[in-house]
């Protein structure tokens, strides 16, 4: 397992895996009181957390599912760069149609470490077939 250094300047643990096979890791709110978000608010929450990844690695931003599916909160997708090395923040929507509340010390989100790959371009006149082709949504059908 690769190891990453972390700065936590929160009272909160440091993100960690809630079980053995998890892929995600939860990371919590760094707020000094409840935070309310309004019916189809945004808001950015700090975290206290800084990051240092080992090169080729990326750490992505997910939703907790349990915070969309009961309370209709999302926390967007976001893509922490190897090299980035401020705090990360937590971009959350509040998709239901009433106010929600974070609370301080509240897991927010998942963040998924990650091996990438970078390319080169190179220019072509035209790209290979595939069977797809340059159908795009929808295109394999809905079942």
């Amino acid at each position: 397992m690769p190891t990453a250094s972390i700065i936590n300047q929160s009272p909160y643990p440091l993100p960690q895996y809630a079980t053995p096979g998890a892929s995600g890791m939860d990371i919590r709110a760094h707020l000094d009181k409840p935070l309310e978000i309004p019916p189809l608010g945004r808001v950015l929450i700090p975290t206290g957390i800084r990051i240092a990844l080992p090169e080729g690695y990326e750490a992505q931003v997910r939703p907790r599912s349990g915070l969309c599916a009961k309370r209709g909160l999302m926390a967007f997708l976001g893509t922490i760069d190897q090299d980035y090395r401020g705090e990360i923040f937590i971009s959350l929507i509040n998709l239901s149609p009433e106010a929600q509340s974070i609370e301080p010390g509240e897991r927010v989100a998942q963040l998924v470490v990650a091996p990438y790959t970078q390319v080169a371009w190179e220019a072509a006149d035209a790209l290979p077939d595939t069977l797809r082709g340059a159908q795009g949504f929808g295109s394999t059908g809905s079942h």
